[in-house]
């Protein structure tokens, strides 16, 4: 890939927003020279055309199929090594705002008043226990975020674990007109900032000085996932094949389902092993990109590095990552948002692999529909962990589509005064003002539109039924 030259007229504007970034004194030298050289490569146009042609489907050698991983070492003493040699990373920067909330996402409550971060910590900590290893947690906070983790983590004070938190960077949003920093329009406060997207993980934990403090404390692979997966959890197999083999880069993918079309998957292109994401995909290659025949597999953003390969590649500025351009409206301006993603580092690293993991693997919760799931009988929760319900037979979870009345966990939360029971249920979709009694049994298809106000009651069984009224009840 060639580097690409800007144009004089936007080396002026470079020029003009350098000196613009530089009278801005909430952020670090740091994230002023990231920044800039990310808006230099935005207008340089470097972006890496996809030679359609050129695309190979990966061999299990480069997609790993998880159940040809050897078994782990019987010794807890040889398991207790490898858990030393790790770090587990959460992406702590998200706001639970299209759930209705104000904090972090990790602080919503999943199952039994228990919140993401505390599985998270639960996990680890009966991981420490059990093995005598010390795997420390950190969390990557956004300006967003850091706050209120901070208070949060207080909590887990006493508890057997180190848990240590950095900040990604702040960078200023551009106005599209001039091409200047929001903030220096007299925008003041969070508004006229970003968290560049999760791509920014690795030089962010170098600039914090957690990269060395781990390397010199032995560590050598970190487990970056996304605070709101669930699934997400410490895996010995991955963790031991990587070490065995030498591979600075894993990428878990799953199979795909038509739930999943629009997820990046991994590619062989020219000799290496990439992240092909749909906004790199030309218009005509479009539907073949979402085809499940085609493109089987997609990245859950389950992602296991080592650390020196990140010391040496954002020393020599070579994680290079396709930039994600993400326009906004703030304040009555059109600004810009420049992003990149941790997936498609893969690229740049040594013996990169995929690992073609479990859907158990993949349980995130982005909505209230996912928060109906793992909340329902279809899970129950180990030592942190929420294990699929056996008696469910279907390797499949039901498709939830919950109305707007939904949206907000607040809301969702009063509509049922318990989850109902869906271990049987194919599909759900519920709409308008519809509230929930406790021991509701729901089977099959069901829909549920509600005109006016509904109540389903108490100890209902609800088998492949569409519900326009109490009268079809």
């Amino acid at each position: 890939m060639a580097a690409a030259t800007i144009a004089p007229a936007d080396s002026d504007k470079i020029s003009a927003l350098l000196s613009a970034v530089s009278a801005l004194h909430q952020i670090s030298e740091n994230e002023k020279s990231g920044f800039i050289s990310l808006v230099s490569r935005y207008l340089s146009g470097e972006a890496q055309h996809i030679e359609w042609s050129k695309i190979k489907t990966p061999t299990d050698e480069v997609v790993v199929p998880y159940d040809t991983l050897s078994s782990v070492p019987e010794d807890p003493s040889e398991t207790k090594k490898l858990l030393d040699k790790l770090v587990v990373l959460k992406l702590n920067g998200g706001l639970g705002t299209t759930m209705g909330c104000t904090g972090p996402k990790s602080v919503i409550e999943v199952r039994n008043g228990l919140t993401f971060l505390d599985l998270i910590v639960l996990q680890i900590e009966n991981l420490n226990k059990k093995y005598g290893c010390n795997v420390p947690l950190l969390l990557m906070n956004s300006f967003n975020t850091h706050d209120d983790t901070q208070k949060i983590v207080e909590k887990y004070a006493k508890s057997n674990i180190e848990i240590h938190t950095f900040n990604q960077s702040q960078y200023p949003r551009l106005v599209v007109d001039d091409f200047t920093p929001l903030a220096s329009k007299g925008v003041t406060g969070k508004d006229g900032w970003y968290p560049p997207g999760h791509g920014d993980v690795f030089p962010s934990l170098n600039n914090s000085g957690k990269l060395d403090a781990l390397l010199s404390q032995g560590k050598e692979y970190v487990f970056v996932a996304n605070s709101d997966n669930l699934g997400a959890t410490v895996d010995l197999k991955i963790l031991n094949h990587l070490i065995q083999n030498k591979n600075e880069y894993c990428m878990e993918v799953t199979p795909k389902t038509l739930a999943d079309v629009k997820g990046g998957t991994l590619i062989s292109y020219e000799g290496k092993v990439q992240l092909l994401e749909i906004a790199q995909v030309p218009d005509e290659h479009v539907n073949e990109f979402k085809s499940i025949e085609k493109f089987k597999i997609f990245n859950t953003n389950n992602l296991w590095v080592n650390l020196s390969a990140i010391k040496r590649l954002v020393e020599a500025d070579a994680l290079k990552m396709e930039i994600i351009p993400n326009p906004k409206e703030v304040e009555g301006f059109k600004v810009l948002q420049l992003e990149t993603a941790a997936g498609a580092a893969i690229r740049f690293f040594d013996n990169a692999i995929g690992v073609n993991v479990p859907r158990s693997r993949f349980l995130p919760v982005k909505a209230t529909s996912d928060l109906l799931l793992v909340q329902s009988d279809l899970y129950t929760l180990e030592d942190g962990f929420v294990i699929r319900n056996p008696a469910r037979t279907n390797p499949t979870n039901p498709s939830i589509e919950l109305g707007p009345e939904f949206k907000k966990v607040s809301n969702f939360l009063s509509r049922f005064k318990s989850i109902p029971s869906i271990i049987e249920l194919d599909s759900l979709k519920v709409i308008g003002d519809v509230w929930f009694g406790v021991n509701i049994k729901l089977k099959g298809k069901v829909s549920i539109v509600g005109k006016a106000k509904l109540e389903i009651p108490d100890g209902a069984v609800i088998e492949n039924k569409e519900i326009n009224g109490a009268e079809d009840l």
